[in-house]
Order: C-alpha cells, then sequence, then structure tokens
C-alpha cells in the first residue's frame, strides 16, 4: 500500500520549479507513483464545464499524455477531472494539486479518479492531513498548480473562474498561457476569451502550445512528435466514440445538423452540442445555409 509522505524544500524530490514562487510551500505532502515531474503542462478550467469543453479537455489530456508530457490540474468537477481522464486514458502521468488534506477525497464522487491518480501519477498538497476543502485554500492551491507547470491551458472559465487565478500565477511566473476559444455567446468562455483578447496566445490544437514552449517540445520524443502532426484517421482516436460516430454519418460531403440527427435517431440539442465540440476541437466548420463539414 502507497504510504503519504512529507517532503521539505531540502528534501530530495522537491519540485525546483516551486522556488519561483515568492511565497513556497513550507511542505508538501505527496501521495502516488510519479513525483511532479519538470516538463509538465497544466490544464484548468470551469468546474460546470460544457459537454465541449469536457471533450477538448479530455482531448489535450490525452495527446499530452501520449507524448509524454505530464498533466496537472486540480481534481476538480469538469475540466480538471476531464484532463486527468484523458492522460491516464493514454497512459501517461498526471498530478492533482489539491486544497485539503492528502488524506481527503474533495470531491467526493471523485474516489476512483482518486485512486487512478495515485497509481498513474501523484496527488500533492501543502494542507496538513485532515484539513477540509476549505474555501480560501484553493487560490493557494492555484500557485501550486501554475508554479509546477511550464505552461497553462485553460479549457473554459468564467470571468470569476478560479482558473483565471490560475493563469494570472502562470503569468507572473513567467510561464506559458494558452486559452482554448470559444463561442462570445457562452458564459463559460467569457474568461477564456477574454484571456485571448489580452494577448493570451489562443490553444487551437498541441502545435500551437509546442511552438509556444520550445522546453515542451524539446521533451516530445520524435516519434511522438510525428504522431501529433499526422492528420490521418489515428486523428480521430482522440474522440469519444459518440463524437466518432457524428464524423462517421457526416462523411466527406457538407450536410445539415438535421441530417445527422435524423440518421442517427438524435435530438437537435445533442447534436449541436456535440457538432460543437468537434468545431472547437478543429474536426468541423460551419458552412453557409447552416451546413456543417468534416475538417478531418
Amino acid at each position: 500500500m502507497i504510504e503519504a509522505r512529507r517532503i521539505a524544500p531540502s528534501s530530495p524530490g522537491w519540485p525546483a520549479r516551486l522556488a519561483h514562487l515568492e511565497a513556497a510551500p513550507q511542505n508538501l505532502w505527496l501521495l502516488g507513483t510519479i513525483d511532479p515531474a519538470t516538463q509538465s503542462v497544466a490544464i484548468v478550467g470551469s468546474r460546470r464545464a460544457t459537454f465541449s469543453g469536457v471533450e477538448i479537455a479530455r482531448s489535450i489530456g490525452g495527446e499530452l499524455g501520449a507524448a509524454g508530457i505530464q498533466v496537472i490540474s486540480g481534481m476538480a468537477l469538469g475540466i480538471d477531472a476531464a484532463a486527468h481522464l484523458g492522460a491516464l486514458e493514454a497512459g501517461g502521468s498526471t498530478v492533482a494539486v489539491l486544497g485539503c488534506g492528502i488524506d481527503v477525497c474533495y470531491p467526493p464522487r471523485h474516489a476512483e479518479l482518486r485512486r487512478q491518480i495515485i497509481a498513474g501519477g501523484s496527488l500533492v498538497t501543502e494542507e496538513p492531513e485532515g484539513t477540509p476543502p476549505f474555501k480560501h485554500n484553493f487560490p493557494k492551491r492555484n500557485r501550486i498548480i501554475a508554479a509546477l507547470a511550464s505552461a497553462v491551458v485553460v479549457v473554459e472559465a468564467t470571468e470569476r473562474s478560479g482558473a483565471l487565478s490560475t493563469a494570472r500565477w502562470a503569468a507572473d511566473l513567467g510561464r506559458e498561457v494558452l486559452a482554448v476559444p470559444g463561442s462570445i455567446r457562452s458564459r463559460q468562455s467569457r474568461g477564456t476569451n477574454l484571456l485571448i483578447r489580452d494577448g493570451v496566445r489562443p490553444f487551437l490544437g498541441i502545435g500551437d502550445l509546442l511552438e509556444a514552449v520550445p522546453e515542451i517540445r524539446r521533451a516530445v520524443p520524435e516519434s511522438a512528435l510525428d504522431t501529433l502532426r499526422s492528420q490521418g484517421g489515428s486523428r480521430l482516436e482522440r474522440f469519444s466514440p459518440p463524437l466518432r460516430e457524428i464524423l462517421a454519418r457526416m462523411g466527406t460531403q457538407p450536410v445539415h445538423p438535421d441530417q445527422v440527427g435524423i440518421a442517427l435517431g438524435l435530438s437537435p440539442a445533442l447534436v449541436a452540442s456535440r457538432l460543437g465540440a468537434l468545431e472547437l476541437a478543429g474536426a468541423v466548420m460551419s458552412l453557409p445555409g447552416g451546413l456543417v463539414a468534416r475538417t478531418v
């Protein structure tokens, strides 16, 4: 059975990147099989994520995990959980930075995810054992997420989202920040769109991250880079079966979403949600007349 351990700044295994913080933790509690790696990317976003946001976070986590880049997030509902799962499903490692004690499972529904993270990465916190998930712990937690990562990708965030706190910490620490653009009508994308308006690089694909952060690019094996660059059918594997089903039904010619819904027996609302996820991921584009077409 893996036991939690406490480390101090003078201990072996203390993450060197935490030295960039003005108020670094005095101790860390760790639980898992893998210590926080130097080359890591944080994926953060809304707890009340949209279907599209969850699919995108899972896809990004999977691509990074498959490329050997560790994924960091906060084990919260929504975007955080999707990013962790994506990395684990791809056989990669992931680190969850907690806002509670190392022995506290929060949120409680993530007991199984917590188990998987311990087996394929680690849990990290500066809070002593038994500490409940007090609200004021999470802004502190965000600075550790930002410090451990080489870059932060914000997938969805409202104007007051805690993910923006992580982005600010990252910017202050000199980390690269990228944001996934969303609809101007989406409340969940309001924060990410504002980040882009204010100069943050848009995240349209993994290539944007590799271009923005050379140290991550150098850490990815050439064989993995070839896979990431490929544009063939294997790229569809990053999508969940429901999304691949939509793409298969669309074929190679532009179609109306209603046709897709009728063919698959899906409601217009569900088809629109899935097409939105695919469009944000760059797999589908909207055309005049309400038509949509595949781009992959």
